[in-house]
């Protein structure tokens, strides 16, 4: 399980944006928590200046941690400013597109990054159909990721020939893209499924053309040299529905005729978004690191 970060704390959401927002329109701020003053005498309840309860000194200890419950020195959480409408950015992430450019994206050519070529229009960009994948420009590990996307109104083709993209995690761990609305296919191909691994535990697929969402928490796999000390998990909320649950990955997802296993890399790689020659289009994006 993850441990807040000093400056990051953990949400997740799982609704749909009403549109695309930017990372400074947020509610209110809140007042940072003052430090609870000492206990005047001996254990017992620590109070503020109105006689509130702030906590207490004389509580069970927690295991393996420092604190005891309900201590009244144990540290508030960084205050994070939420987004202004459910599916915004808050105010601690990295906003990948806000409906203006593609600065934070490149693509890949012969280990060189050379500016996206995927047209952006109408605060949506849209995969490039047979200019490659796109990747970001900063490498990531354990994240937060909100995804907003859409396949084609017009609902040609079939399988996996409908509305075929991904999001990879790490350039090697692909959560599937697919218009997955009455569209069958190879169970662990769908929609939101860990490709190649995991089918999602439900079908939220909405309508071709409608606007869609993935909210994916994703732990980076370790590595002691060439040895896995630790796989990766992925949590994702399709559409605010929960669809994989710390599901651990068996390894990189793009091999179908060998068994999935890791490859050692790096503890931080860009994110890919995948060009499958499918049009589909992607608005709202953004990503939190996070820590253990």
């Amino acid at each position: 399980m993850f441990r807040a970060m000093k400056a990051v704390t953990l949400c997740i959401a799982v609704a749909v944006s009403t549109g695309v927002v930017s990372a400074q329109q947020a509610p209110a701020s809140q007042t940072p928590t003052p430090a609870p003053p000492a206990a005047e005498s001996g254990p017992g309840p620590v109070k503020g200046p109105n006689g509130e309860v702030l906590g207490y000194t004389n509580m069970a200890e927690i295991p393996d941690t420092p604190w005891r419950i309900h201590d009244a020195a144990r540290p508030q959480p960084p205050i994070v400013p939420p987004g202004r409408v459910p599916g915004a950015p808050p105010a601690d992430a990295i906003v990948l597109f806000d409906g203006g450019d593609l600065s934070q994206w490149a693509h890949s050519r012969k280990g060189q990054l050379v500016p996206a070529e995927w047209p952006v229009h109408d605060g949506h960009f849209e995969t490039g159909a047979g200019r490659g994948s796109i990747v970001t420009r900063e490498r990531f590990g354990d994240v937060q990721l909100h995804v907003e996307f859409a396949t084609p109104t017009d609902a040609t083709g079939f399988s996996q020939g409908r509305g075929n993209s991904g999001v990879i995690l790490m350039g090697r761990y692909e959560i599937q893209v697919l218009d997955s609305f009455n569209n069958v296919t190879y169970a662990d191909g769908m929609a939101a499924s860990v490709y190649g691994e995991y089918p999602p535990d439900v079908n939220a697929a909405r309508g071709p053309g409608e606007w869609q969402t993935y909210d994916i928490v994703f732990e980076a796999p370790a590595f002691d040299g060439d040895r896995l000390v630790r796989p990766a998990f992925v949590t994702v909320f399709w559409n605010g529905v929960l669809v994989h649950h710390r599901r651990q990955i068996m390894g990189s997802t793009s091999a179908t005729m060998t068994v999935h296993g890791y490859t050692p890399h790096e503890p931080e790689l860009p994110l890919t978004l995948q060009d499958h020659a499918n049009p589909v289009k992607y608005r709202n994006v953004w990503i939190r690191r996070l820590s253990r």
